[in-house]
């Protein structure tokens, strides 16, 4: 034991010892005493004075720091950031995602089936935190942004996302156990793959270690951030999904761990890679459905429920409306399928021909449609067949499931009817029209059966907006349902209304609701008509719960179509391979200068090249192993495979669904697949490098072609930088010799 002196005097840097066991040397069971008393030595005054020392000494925190990383991060701000407000004029898709931009920060409205909503608050967060107040018209490509637009602030968080791009593709080949140098070959990188990777290494930490909850939780958190930014990510998710099952299955042939320990893995992976996603996914809509209450153009492809809880619009005409129906209530039945477009049962004096240009006869009774705007023909009165009036009693009578009714047309007092006369339009289906002032006494065959769709029991109430229902008539058993087919001129072109035969199931065009509804309260026509033009005065509320909103909006979102146009810069999926298509997202409107999506061939076909020979090579080694020789050993060869399969099936995954999509394709939707094979350049060229260049002189000749190769990347990105960050402007012959291949569209005004 040196002298405590001596000890005081050493070098803090070089001073360790354990504090455990300093603490157990003092208190030993071997020095203690039956009266619980301990003698003081002089080793225990050594012992002290040593732990006294080490208080006095600074507390030291080391860290690494990877100069390659910083390095790459740098290079990639540098050329995201780079003139990123230039420039000042809405480049492509900014005029279709900049509306949305407007609209959040307006709070109103809106529906976009390009995907689901957290990639437009991105986008908005970076308007809001520019200060933007939504007032800007983006209504065409080029046009100059007024002075109240941050540009800057609005391209900021895509440019940061593509900026990580190339640190992240760098840690994953990191994290994939290849060499360094291979990682800086790597450009690209999707965030949720690397995450899980890092908690792959690290899964010989504890369930206690902060690293492995870290990494773990953070896949989970990337994943939802992924599917919720486009559904494309979902497949990239389901990828993850499928590695993360491989490799639990392989620790269940892990003898070393208990059932327990197993139990809590799978609990720990089905909380991170499941539940957390799936709540923050709900939660993307939750803050969306809170930011955007007010109504606005896009809520009238929704349902008359959801549209009544928004702010405006149908709220406030709803809004005092009556909850429940009852005989002689005033109501207007929009049909729930809202295509080809919304609209509501109406009908007017007019009558079907006589004969239809085909020949075919009609029964000339009175027109009954769908018509697509609000009219007071849209008006119809609920009438119980067993009474004259057409006024609610007191207390009123509310219509409930199966009850049978009788719907009299509010301003011509006609019956709704259907018989088996063919449609006009759908000869297999029976005409609907009206007949019978409902003041003549005839043999009821005007009769239909109320069936609540969404019902809870079969005593429930037909309620104002939230009731789905269908109208089967009595006699015939048809379904009163919107056939979709515009009728001619003698029907001013609405919509057709049909009487379908009963079939299974509820389609959407076979069910209505009520939108707008009163308690009428007169029964002379004059005095019935003023009250139909009137406006509801009573109050009810009908907010609908968040779940409700969401499956709705979730629903619109995966089945709304806009009308697929053929755009100028469109493309197929095969196009993308070899790279022969481009988008010109702006032009200058007086001189050359220009910005394009356009990949740099070379690191394109290098991509491509390096696919071919992966597979090339796994279907080799299989077979060579196949016939037991095996040219790599077998730490290698699991290395191989599970980079291969990470980087080839990432690239399967986000490209070969675009075969089966029916949407309007652009080039930009191939990057993601892109990122992946990118990816499997480096990882091909060490393996190359380090079992098939067995000699010095291979491996020094590979590595000056690794260096040409580069060189030559580069030299391609310097050369097309003029059309890829808009500066400097190029003539007319510069532009002419960029253009390497006739599919290229770049833009050469005319002399």
């Amino acid at each position: 034991m040196p002298h405590p002196q001596a000890v005081r005097n050493k070098d803090p840097v070089a001073l360790h010892f354990d504090g455990g066991d300093v603490l157990a040397s003092c208190f030993s069971p071997d020095q203690s005493h039956a009266d619980g008393f301990i003698p003081v030595t002089f080793s225990h005054i050594e012992t002290f004075d040593r732990m006294l020392g080490f208080l006095k000494n600074p507390a030291v925190v080391t860290a690494e720091i990877n100069v390659n990383l910083v390095a790459l991060t740098v290079m990639g701000l540098i050329s995201r950031l780079w003139g990123l407000s230039y420039p000042r004029a809405v480049v492509f898709d900014e005029v279709y995602y900049g509306q949305f931009v407007s609209l959040y920060m307006k709070r109103i409205f809106f529906v976009d089936d390009s995907g689901p909503p957290f990639g437009h608050m991105l986008l908005a967060l970076g308007g809001y935190l520019g200060g933007f107040d939504g007032n800007f018209l983006w209504n065409r490509i080029g046009a100059e942004y007024s002075t109240n637009v941050p540009v800057w602030s609005l391209r900021l968080l895509p440019a940061l996302a593509g900026a990580l791009y190339v640190p992240l593709a760098y840690q994953i080949l990191v994290e994939l156990q290849f060499s360094h140098c291979a990682a800086l070959g790597a450009a690209l990188l999707i965030l949720l793959v690397l995450s899980y990777l890092k908690f792959y290494n690290l899964q010989r930490h504890s369930f206690s270690s902060g690293s492995w909850w870290f990494w773990l939780l953070l896949t989970g958190v990337a994943c939802s951030c992924a599917v919720g930014v486009k559904y494309m990510g979902l497949f990239t998710y389901m990828l993850l999904l499928a590695i993360a099952g491989l490799h639990f299955w392989q620790m269940i042939g892990d003898q070393n761990l208990s059932n327990v320990s197993l139990i809590c893995h799978f609990l720990a992976r089905g909380l991170a890679l499941v539940i957390i996603p799936v709540a923050m996914y709900l939660s993307f809509f939750y803050v969306h459905l809170t930011l955007l209450y007010r109504s606005g153009p896009h809520d009238q492809i929704m349902t008359s429920a959801f549209q009544a809880s928004l702010e405006g619009g149908l709220a406030r005409i709803t809004q005092g409306q009556p909850l429940e129906v009852a005989y002689g209530s005033q109501i207007t039945l929009r049909n729930v399928l809202g295509k080809p477009m919304q609209c509501w049962l109406h009908s007017h004096t007019n009558t079907y021909p006589i004969r239809y240009e085909n020949g075919r006869g009609s029964s000339h009774q009175q027109q009954v449609t769908c018509y697509p705007f609000k009219d007071v023909n849209n008006w119809w009165i609920v009438k119980d067949p067993g009474m004259q009036q057409l006024v609610v009693s007191n207390p009123p009578r509310p219509v409930r499931h199966g009850h049978i009714v009788q719907l009299v047309h509010g301003i011509t007092t006609r019956y709704l009817n259907t018989h088996d006369v063919a449609a006009p339009l759908s000869p297999h289906s029976q005409e609907v029209s009206c007949y019978i002032d409902y003041n003549i006494s005839m043999p009821a065959q005007n009769l239909w059966r109320v069936e609540i769709v969404n019902r809870e029991s079969d005593t429930d109430v037909w309620k104002t907006i939230l009731s789905e229902v269908r109208f089967v008539h009595v006699n015939t058993s048809a379904v009163l349902k919107l056939s979709g087919a515009s009728l001619p001129e003698w029907g001013y072109r609405q919509l057709e209304v049909v009487g379908e035969k009963l079939s299974k199931g509820y389609h959407q065009s076979m069910v209505w609701n009520v939108e707008e509804h009163r308690y009428g309260k007169s029964q002379e026509q004059k005095e019935r008509e003023a009250e139909l033009h009137s406006p509801t005065q009573m109050d009810i509320s009908k907010n609908l719960s968040f779940m409700a909103k969401f499956t709705e909006l979730q629903w619109k979102i995966l089945t709304l179509k806009n009308e697929d146009t053929e755009h100028k810069y469109s493309s197929s999926a095969l196009d993308w391979i070899t790279m022969d298509t481009n988008i010109a997202y702006w032009l200058h409107p007086t001189s050359g200068a220009q910005i394009h999506l356009l990949g740099n061939i070379v690191t394109w076909a290098s991509a491509n090249i390096a696919a071919v020979v992966y597979m090339c090579l796994s279907l080799w080694y299989l077979i060579r192993r196949r016939r037991k020789i095996y040219d790599i050993p077998e730490d290698k060869w699991q290395l191989w495979v599970s980079a291969g399969g990470i980087c080839v099936g990432g690239w399967a995954v986000n490209y070969l669904p675009f075969f089966l999509m029916e949407k309007t394709l652009f080039l930009y939707h191939y990057l993601p697949a892109l990122t992946f094979q990118i990816l499997l350049i480096p990882i091909v060229l060490q393996h190359l490098s380090d079992h098939l260049c067995r000699s010095l002189l291979l491996k020094s000749m590979f590595s000056a072609l690794i260096v040409a190769w580069f060189s030559s990347v580069y030299r391609v990105y310097c050369t097309f930088s003029p059309v890829t960050y808009g500066e400097p402007s190029l003539s007319v012959a510069e532009l002419k010799e960029l253009r390497w291949k006739d599919s290229w569209n770049i833009l050469i005004r005319k002399q």
